[in-house]
């Protein structure tokens, strides 16, 4: 059994002397019973008086001592970390594994954790998979380490991947790659490139192929082009489109040829990739090239496969969605131009319903993207062939614009390779931001969707005639909008604001969704004055209310502030659990997507059960389409800020985000309600971040043919047959 070094331990005494070690008859009787009380402490972020630190320690039942340290890690208290580091050299396997997992979730807390925490845990998960010797526990240990992103970690991490058909090469490598997601390239600068390309060899594994694709991708080195040309042509579309995204963020126009076929790609997720990267060098693109850019020149050919979103075969429409969410440059305007066309002759022959509107929205992003170019509301007042609505028009429209930039529109920078950015411009070539002034009037518009798409476009684009307007919408009915309102007042610097701020912030007790758009704005407007507020914040019960308090304070006074632990009341809403092998069967006019739910993650389960019964999720769409990232849907609001009036606790599972995993949404910690999300392709970056809730045992067909604006017609609760 491995030892924790002394020094170690004592150097965080201070920070885990505060949980009390209670006696061991304080909790007894049937596992069953212990098990249900670890549940409600987990709930209720409540260490139980210390009860649930000297279960994870020194439980004589491997079960219930595994299931504390589960409790721990999704508890995420920095008080604690001594007990999972204990847990890390526990005779048990299980109990191991379970430590090994409680850390990496300590790693990703949503506070992070304070810098001798994380070198005293970096160091007891490096001792711990030195010398571990079941292979399932050796696994979570790496996972674990790069969710820490130390460079102690990076140093383990790359041990492993040598040799490249070994049984860690593939998860050291997926590690590593969640490590510089996490803390960028040059926290992996020193892993060799040879090493990295061999496990991309076709002969490997498709889990060491995928690994080393993913490390490739996320290293984001120049010199890794070659490799990246060649692992695009990958069997496996997991490992193509990962090539395909890597090499579009280190390549440029000498690989058009490579990624030019990959647009016809029999998987469109794999396809869109390469459309999205061909966009990103067609920044890069001369302007006296005009519609000869060759990466332009390549994605002419998409002009053609509008024909197969009006059959019906929606998941075409990702390779085009992907370059109108990407963006091009002035001289596309041909492009743009010719797209719309197509789109409009498509529509006239399309063979459904859903491909009519599957068409009027894509030609309402495409009239979007023209109009981001240009920095006017002009292409989607009349986008959509009459099918889409005025409010999803405008405010798809003004969210576009907001991140409209001059530099962009003008010539692009001639070296190859670097990003368009005002730093790479010469001199006096870039003009200012114009502001948004024609967002203004819209702020009185009767859609909420589009009061808030003018807070955004006028947050970035201000003007000073919006202030007065903005100060009026923090005082209306609609939270989300006066959420908005006040960041926009804060990044408008009007002080005038500031009762109307205040009065708002007053509300955060009852309202804590409103935290982090009113903090932004006190800190704007108040600066170390909104201090005293702040601080009243870090006692919050809701987690998330508290994490934003800590981080606004650690802005404001320039020192790190932590926020207290705090438990929820027992009266905190907690929907019943769902049983094991409940699913739920969402009906589109696509096709049906059957879930299986996640027994891990009963409460998460449990509260979409309650909503679906409730016919809570018909008539909702689809708000939000990434291709091979994600497609989210469950927002009544269907801009991305609504929700059902609560908020349940975050169940972090084990299941990975593999292909197909359905998960919820977050904007912090303990803040999911009934925003879900499908899964295109493995997201390694978001294990143990977002919950896990189930996964798609059917209809996985219908996933990929989502839209932007697809409507769910009823979710239905049922059971799932063995």
């Amino acid at each position: 059994m491995a030892r924790l070094p002394a020094a170690v331990s004592t150097g965080l005494l201070l920070l885990t002397t505060c949980v009390r070690v209670v006696p061991p008859s304080d909790v007894g009787g049937r596992p069953d019973r212990v098990l249900e009380r670890i549940a409600d402490w987990e709930d209720r972020r409540s260490l139980g008086g210390g009860e649930l630190v000297r279960l994870a320690t020194s439980a004589p039942d491997a079960v219930i001592r595994g299931r504390a340290l589960r409790a721990l890690g999704r508890i995420q208290d920095v008080r604690t970390l001594d007990a999972v580091r204990v847990g890390l050299t526990a005779p048990d396997a299980t109990v191991r594994d379970e430590a090994a997992f409680a850390a990496g979730e300590l790693a990703l807390s949503w506070e992070p954790l304070p810098e001798a925490a994380r070198m005293a845990l970096s160091e007891s998960l490096t001792m711990a998979e030195s010398t571990e010797a079941e292979p399932t526990v050796r696994i979570t240990l790496l996972e674990s380490l790069g969710k820490l992103a130390t460079p102690g970690a990076v140093e383990v991490l790359t041990a492993r991947l040598s040799p490249p058909d070994g049984a860690w090469a593939g998860p050291a490598a997926k590690a590593l790659g969640v490590a510089a997601r996490k803390a960028g390239g040059p926290l992996v600068a020193q892993v060799p490139l040879a090493t990295m390309v061999a496990l991309t060899e076709s002969a490997r594994p498709q889990a060491v192929r995928y690994g080393g694709a993913y490390l490739l991708a996320t290293a984001k080195r120049p010199e890794a082009v070659p490799a990246l040309r060649g692992c695009a042509g990958d069997v496996d579309p997991d490992v193509r489109a990962l090539c395909v995204k890597g090499l579009g963020d280190v390549g440029g126009a000498a690989d058009v040829p490579v990624l030019a076929p990959v647009l016809a790609d029999a998987a469109p997720r794999v396809a869109a990739e390469a459309a999205r990267a061909l966009a990103k060098w067609a920044a890069k693109c001369q302007a006296e090239e005009g519609p000869q850019c060759p990466p332009l020149v390549a994605l002419a050919t998409l002009v053609p496969q509008v024909k197969q979103v009006a059959s019906g075969n929606a998941a075409r429409g990702h390779p085009l969605l992907a370059v109108a969410q990407q963006g091009l440059p002035v001289s596309a305007q041909p492009l743009w131009i010719n797209l719309r066309r197509a789109l409009a002759e498509a529509d006239r022959v399309a063979t459904s319903e859903e491909a009519h509107a599957d068409l009027a929205w894509l030609d309402c992003r495409v009239a979007a993207a023209m109009d981001r170019q240009t920095g006017e509301l002009t292409q989607v007042q009349g986008c959509g062939f009459g099918r889409v609505s005025e409010p999803r028009r405008l405010s798809l429209g003004l969210h576009e614009v907001a991140k409209f930039t001059p530099v962009l529109a003008a010539a692009s920078a001639p070296n190859k390779g670097a990003p368009v950015s005002a730093a790479a411009s010469p001199p006096n070539t870039a003009s200012p931001t114009p502001g948004a002034a024609f967002a203004v009037p819209l702020l009185d518009h009767a859609s909420p969707l589009v009061r808030g798409a003018a807070l955004d476009a006028l947050s970035e684009r201000p003007v000073p005639e919006a202030k007065a307007p903005v100060r009026a919408l923090i005082a209306g009915d609609d939270a989300v909008v006066a959420a908005l309102a006040a960041s926009t007042a804060g990044k408008l610097q009007d002080t005038e604001a500031l009762p109307a701020v205040e009065a708002l912030a007053a509300r955060v007790p009852r309202e804590p969704d409103l935290a982090e758009s009113v903090a932004g704005a006190l800190v704007a407007l108040q600066g170390r004055a909104a201090e005293p507020r702040l601080r009243e914040w870090l006692h919050h019960p809701h987690a998330n209310v508290r994490r934003v308090a800590a981080e606004s304070l650690t802005a404001l006074t320039g020192a790190p502030v932590r926020s207290a632990n705090v438990e929820l009341p027992k009266d905190t809403y907690r929907p019943p659990a769902a049983p094991p092998g409940t699913t739920l069967t969402l009906r589109t006019r696509k096709g049906d997507i059957t879930v299986l739910l996640e027994r891990d993650a009963p409460l998460t389960g449990g509260n979409l059960v309650a909503l679906a019964k409730q016919g809570y999720f018909r008539g909702i769409t689809f708000h939000r389409v990434v291709p091979d990232f994600v497609a989210q849907g469950g927002d009544p609001r269907g801009d991305g800020e609504g929700g059902p009036g609560h908020s349940i606790r975050c169940e972090m599972t084990r299941r990975p985000y593999t292909r197909g995993v359905v998960g919820m949404a977050l904007s912090g910690k303990d803040t999911g309600g009934s925003q879900f999300f499908f899964t295109h392709a493995p997201q390694p970056h978001l294990d143990g971040r977002y919950t896990v809730f189930g996964e798609v045992v059917a209809g996985m067909d219908t996933v990929d043919a989502l839209l932007e604006g697809t409507v769910i017609d009823d979710v239905i609760v049922g059971t799932h047959a063995p």
